[in-house]
């Protein structure tokens, strides 16, 4: 049995990022490390959006935006994003940026294989594939188990669902300078449900129909949704290159208890998505760069992970949208109506004080989140 420092169960953003960062540190090259995961990791299978003032990964950004659109039945409003900007990433650039340089790491090898199981056995770990078994000193986890949270009631669970199409339109529908944040124009028939829309010229553009809810729905209801959408744009005749899927679980439960000395869950399997959004990589840039500097002074995991307010703020808007999921089209739209949106995406990457928290919060329905607060305290304490 081959015996690794380190060994990530799966290659998804997380452990592809957490990667990254070590080996721009310098500090893990007398390590060891493996990677397994049965997907290979090249094709575009997903994309991801964040919002940001620097230059973070810059070099593999396909698209960038200034302003960003939001809309429901009532309004719409443009949103200058100064001094932000709104970035796209598409997946299988990252992960060519990332896997290139592996390849020129002499530590580091990755093999395509399914993880079964993984357990620690007091001062080292095993981690079986369906044909293999490894040791290691520690395993960075990013294997979701739904178990856990399906298993409880104290922390709700809903998903950011959504099927997406990279279209070419014969017309010149799109504003190619502007990203469609949220449009709730669309019918909500009891959920959370927006289009977003990311155009890369008038005629090109990535639409996603998006739920915030517990359920998915048959992949045709999403698609129907996308073409009456464009039908509305006035596209009618288009070219579908690429589709989409996706689920994000949205979720505060605390996974983070289920790490261990030697175990750590990163990625959606340790919390580390923005519940209340379901964005993941920003969080994940951040994450990943305390984990490494983590990495250089402390050695049991159990020791890592903070809870913060914006942790607590994300609960009280999962407990609204559990119990009555039609609110989240007047949550946002109250948030962004007359919001300052410099404010609102610095609150939404957890970067506020509690005084501009204040300027965000003070705009959501008080009743609504009073009520929340009272009853999660009661969760709390019984």
């Amino acid at each position: 049995m081959k015996h690794y420092h380190y060994i990530f169960t799966g290659t998804g953003l997380a452990a592809l990022m957490t990667l990254y960062e070590m080996i721009r540190s310098g500090k893990f090259e007398d390590k060891n490390i493996l990677l397994l995961d049965e997907n290979p990791k090249q094709t575009n299978d997903r994309t991801w959006c964040f919002w940001d003032e620097n230059k973070t990964f810059d070099t593999i950004v396909s698209k960038t935006w200034d302003t960003a659109y939001f809309k429901n039945e009532d309004f719409e409003r443009t949103l200058i994003l100064k001094p932000y900007q709104y970035k796209m990433v598409k997946g299988l650039d990252f992960y060519r940026l990332i896997f290139d340089l592996i390849a020129k790491q002499k530590n580091i090898r990755f093999i395509q294989q399914k993880v079964v199981d993984f357990q620690e056995l007091g001062d080292h770990c095993v981690v079986k594939t369906e044909t293999e078994s490894y040791s290691c000193n520690q395993i960075f986890n990013s294997v979701f188990n739904p178990q856990k949270v399906n298993n409880q009631s104290k922390y709700p669970l809903l998903q950011q669902h959504f099927v997406g199409w990279f279209i070419k339109s014969k017309e010149a529908v799109f504003n190619s300078e502007r990203a469609t944040f949220m449009d709730f124009s669309v019918a909500q028939k009891g959920n959370t449900r927006f289009m977003y829309v990311l155009p890369t010229s008038a005629t090109e553009a990535l639409l996603e129909y998006t739920l915030f809810s517990k359920e998915l729905l048959p992949k045709e209801e999403y698609e129907i949704e996308i073409k009456n959408y464009l039908q509305k744009l006035g596209a009618t005749n288009y070219e579908l290159l690429e589709k989409e899927q996706g689920s994000i679980p949205m979720s505060c439960y605390p996974f983070w208890n289920q790490n261990t000395k030697n175990i750590l869950n990163i990625g959606s399997a340790g919390g580390w998505t923005k519940a209340s959004t379901g964005y993941t990589f920003a969080n994940t840039v951040k994450k990943s760069k305390a984990l490494v500097q983590f990495l250089t002074t402390e050695t049991d995991f159990r020791k890592f992970h903070k809870t913060t307010k914006f942790w607590f703020y994300d609960l009280l808007l999962l407990d609204i949208l559990d119990k009555k999921n039609a609110l989240g089209s007047s949550i946002f739209s109250a948030i962004f109506q007359k919001g300052n949106p410099t404010v609102i995406f610095k609150f939404l990457d957890e970067e506020t004080s509690f005084w501009e928290d204040l300027h965000v919060i003070w705009r959501c329905p008080k009743g609504l989140f009073i009520k929340a607060f009272l009853q999660r305290m009661l969760r709390f304490r019984f």
